[in-house]
C-alpha cells in the first residue's frame, strides 16, 4: 500500500456496499457506501480538472467534519492536487491568511460556517483564483462556484475526458505530496508539514499493526477532521478496514454542536472513538454529575465500585493477576448494576477510546478502564503522519503511550544525537515511511528536524523493559532549575487539575529560578460550594481568604505528609501560586486548536503575575493580588 489512491481503490473494490460515511440528513443519520463515495470523489476531482487545477497545485479546505470534507480531499488528490487542510478554529486575519498565502493555494473549499472568513481575506491572496462554497452562495461572483456545480462540471468533463482523468489519478506516485498540514501555530510562524501519499498509506498500515478493526465497526468522528490524529487514525484507518465514520451533527453554535455529542453517540452506537484529554475529562465530568444527581447513596455506591475496579485492574497489563482475582465476582456485580448502564449512555457498543493529542493522566485511564470503556493512550505528531505508538486492548500499561507501531524505528537520543540505552530519558527520534518530506518552503526548519532520515520529535521520553514507550513532555515546556536540572511539568499540572475540584487550569513555571511557581485558574463554583458548607457567603473578605487557603491545601497535598506525598519531586512543586484573573482559551490565544496550552504566550500574557511570584510577598498565598483576582471570578 503506497498511496492514498491505492488505499481507497482497494477498499472500494473489497467493500463496495459497506457504508463508509454517515451524516445527519433531515433529522436522521443516512449512509453513503464506499461505491457511492467513490463516484462522488470522481465527479469532484473531474470538476477540479475542468476548473483548471494542475498537478501539484494547492487547494485549501476549511469545514466542519462532514461527507463533503473527505470527498473534497480525495477529489483534490485524484486530480493530482495537494490538499491544505485548515482548522475551523483559525481566525480570518493573520492565521488563515498566512496559511493560504504561504501554501500558494489556488482554490479553497469552504463550508457556510466559515465562508465569511474567506470573504474577508480573499482580496489579499493573489494566488487564490476560485472559492468553492460547499453550501452555495447567494449572488455568487465570477470566481465563486458551489460544490454541486463542481460535481456537475465533473459529470460534463467525464463525458469526453474519462481516460485523461484515469491517467492522472493512476499516475500519482508515493512521493507526491498529499497534504500541507500546518502546525498549530504556537509560534508566530506556523510551519507547513509536507505529508506524501506514502506517508499516509504507510502510517495507516503501521497503525493497523496495533489493533484489529473489523468492517462492522463504526466511529463518531468528534475531533476536527483536519487534526492529524483524526485524519489518519479515523478517516483512513477505518477506510482501510471497510468500517464506517459518522460526522458529528453541526449545531448553529459551537455550544449547540457540543450538546449534540451525547445524542449522536446514542444514535450511532460507535465501537471506537478518537479522543483528546480535554474531551475525555468532559465525558468524565458528565458521568460523575449524572451519578451525583441520583443522590448520595448512588454516589457512595459508585465510588466504592470504582475502588474495587481500580484494585482489580491494577495498571492494566496486570489486571486480575495474583491476589487481585478475589475482586472479580464483586466487580462483575458492579459492572452489571452500574458500569453497564453508563456504557449504554455511550451507545452500549463502545470497545475503546484511542487517546491522543497530549499526555493522558493515569487517573483518567483508570476511570475509563473501570467502567469498561478503556481509554488507550497513544502518541504521535503531525510530522510522523502522526501515529508512533499506542496502547491497545491486548497491551495496556497506564501512564505509558503504548507499544510502537511496526515497520518504524525508534531511538532515544541525548543532546548530541547519540543513542541512549533502554530506560534512559532523552529525545524521541523516529525513522520510517511515515516521516514527513519536510516543511513547505522552509529548508532550514526541515534540516533542524530531519537528520539522515531520522525525525527529531522535540519530545522527551524513554522505553521500558516491556517495550512500552513513556512520553514525558516537550523539551520546550521543561522546567529548568537554577542548577540547570530539567523536569517536565505536565504530570504535575494534570494531577493538580484532575485531583482537585478547585482547579480548572494550571501552568507551572521555572526558568533557572530559585524555585518553581504556579499559575492557576480556579473552579469558582466548586470553591463556593465548599465555602457555603462552611457557612460563608461568597465574595466576603473572609470567604476570599478561605478560598485561597483551600487552593494552597490542594498543592500541599503533594508535599511531605500530604495524601499525595512522593508523587513528584518536591522541588518542582510550586512554592508560590498566582490565581489568574482569566482562563486560558482559544479566543485569547492561550490555548491552541488542540486545546493545548501555548506556554510562551501564557508566560508573556501573565508576565506581571510571574514577576510577582518571585517576590517575598508572594510566599503567602493570601495576598492582595490573589484576592483581587478571585474577586473578578466572583463578580463574573
Amino acid at each position: 500500500m503506497k498511496t492514498i489512491i491505492e488505499l481507497f481503490e482497494t477498499s472500494v473494490a473489497k467493500f463496495p456496499e459497506n457504508i463508509y460515511l454517515w451524516e445527519k440528513q433531515n433529522g436522521k443519520y443516512e449512509g453513503t457506501t464506499y461505491r457511492q463515495t467513490h463516484d462522488l470523489v470522481f465527479r469532484f476531482g473531474a470538476g477540479l480538472l475542468a476548473l483548471g487545477l494542475q498537478k501539484g497545485e494547492r487547494v485549501g479546505l476549511i469545514s466542519e467534519g462532514r461527507n463533503a470534507w473527505i470527498i473534497s480531499e480525495l477529489g483534490i488528490l485524484y486530480a493530482g492536487g495537494i490538499n491544505v487542510p485548515l482548522s475551523v478554529k483559525l481566525d480570518s486575519g493573520n492565521e488563515l491568511k498566512f496559511r493560504l498565502a504561504h501554501s500558494g493555494s489556488k482554490m479553497i473549499v469552504v463550508s457556510k460556517g466559515h465562508a465569511s472568513k474567506v470573504e474577508e481575506i480573499r482580496n489579499d491572496l493573489p494566488d487564490l483564483e476560485k472559492v468553492i462554497y460547499m453550501d452555495g452562495k447567494e449572488n455568487p461572483g465570477e470566481n465563486d462556484i458551489s460544490y454541486n456545480e463542481v460535481l456537475a462540471l465533473g459529470d460534463e468533463y467525464m463525458k469526453t475526458n474519462h481516460a485523461d482523468f484515469e491517467a492522472i489519478y493512476k499516475s500519482i506516485q508515493p512521493d507526491d505530496i498529499a497534504n500541507i498540514s500546518y502546525t498549530s501555530g504556537t509560534t508566530a510562524d506556523p510551519k507547513g508539514i509536507m505529508l506524501s501519499q506514502l506517508n499516509y498509506a504507510a502510517n495507516v498500515v503501521q497503525s493497523n499493526t496495533l489493533m484489529d478493526i473489523t468492517e462492522d465497526w463504526k466511529t463518531l468522528a468528534l475531533l476536527p477532521w483536519d487534526h492529524a490524529f483524526a485524519h489518519t487514525a479515523c478517516l483512513y484507518c477505518l477506510m482501510y478496514n471497510g468500517a464506517s465514520i459518522a460526522a458529528l451533527e453541526i449545531g448553529k453554535t459551537p455550544m449547540e454542536t457540543l450538546k449534540n455529542i451525547p445524542k449522536n453517540i446514542k444514535e450511532i452506537q460507535p465501537s471506537i472513538m478518537m479522543s483528546v484529554p480535554a474531551l475525555a475529562k468532559n465525558f468524565r465530568k458528565g458521568i460523575e454529575s449524572n451519578i451525583r444527581a441520583k443522590g448520595p447513596v448512588a454516589e457512595k455506591l459508585f465510588n466504592h465500585a470504582l475502588k474495587i475496579a481500580y484494585k482489580y485492574n491494577g495498571f492494566g497489563y496486570d489486571r486480575g493477576k495474583g491476589a487481585r482475582a478475589i475482586y472479580k465476582p464483586l466487580l462483575k456485580f458492579y459492572d452489571k448494576i452500574l458500569f453497564s448502564k453508563i456504557r449504554e449512555g455511550f451507545g452500549g457498543k463502545l470497545e475503546l477510546f484511542i487517546g491522543g493529542g497530549a499526555l493522558l493522566d493515569i487517573e483518567l485511564q483508570r476511570f475509563f478502564f473501570a467502567i469498561g470503556m478503556p481509554m488507550c493512550q497513544g502518541y504521535g505528531l503531525s510530522e510522523a503522519s502522526p501515529v508512533i505508538s499506542s496502547n491497545a486492548l491486548h497491551a495496556i500499561k497506564f501512564g505509558s503511550s503504548g507499544k510502537l507501531v511496526k515497520y518504524m524505528d525508534l531511538k532515544i537520543c541525548d543532546n548530541d544525537g547519540n543513542e541512549l540505552p533502554q530506560g534512559e530519558k532523552g529525545e524521541i527520534v523516529v525513522k520510517g515511511d511515515n516521516v514527513m518530506k519536510g516543511y513547505w518552503n522552509n529548508p532550514k526548519a526541515t534540516a533542524e528536524t530531519i537528520k539522515d532520515g531520522w525525525l527529531f520529535t522535540g519530545d522527551m521520553g524513554y522505553m521500558d523493559n516491556d517495550g512500552f514507550l513513556y512520553v514525558l513532555g516537550r523539551f520546550k515546556s521543561l522546567l529548568i532549575g537554577s542548577d540547570g536540572e530539567k523536569f517536565s511539568p505536565e504530570g504535575i499540572e494534570e494531577a493538580l487539575v484532575d485531583q482537585s475540584p478547585y482547579f480548572d487550569q494550571c501552568m507551572l513555571y521555572n526558568n533557572q529560578n530559585a524555585y518553581t511557581s504556579g499559575m492557576i485558574v480556579p473552579n469558582m463554583p466548586a470553591i463556593n460550594r465548599e465555602l457555603e458548607k462552611r457557612g460563608m457567603k461568597s465574595g466576603t473578605d473572609e470567604a476570599l481568604g478561605e478560598a485561597l487557603k483551600l487552593i494552597q491545601q490542594e498543592v500541599d497535598a503533594y508535599k511531605l505528609g500530604g495524601k499525595f506525598a512522593d508523587s513528584f519531586p518536591e522541588r518542582w512543586l510550586p512554592t508560590t501560586i498566582a490565581v489568574l484573573p482569566e482562563a486560558f482559551t482559544e479566543q485569547n490565544h492561550l490555548l491552541n486548536s488542540t486545546m493545548k496550552m501555548v506556554r510562551g504566550k501564557i508566560t508573556e500574557h501573565f508576565s506581571k503575575e510571574l514577576e510577582f511570584l518571585y517576590t517575598p510577598e508572594a510566599k503567602n498565598i493570601v495576598n492582595q493580588r490573589n484576592l483581587d483576582a478571585l474577586k473578578k471570578w466572583v463578580n463574573q
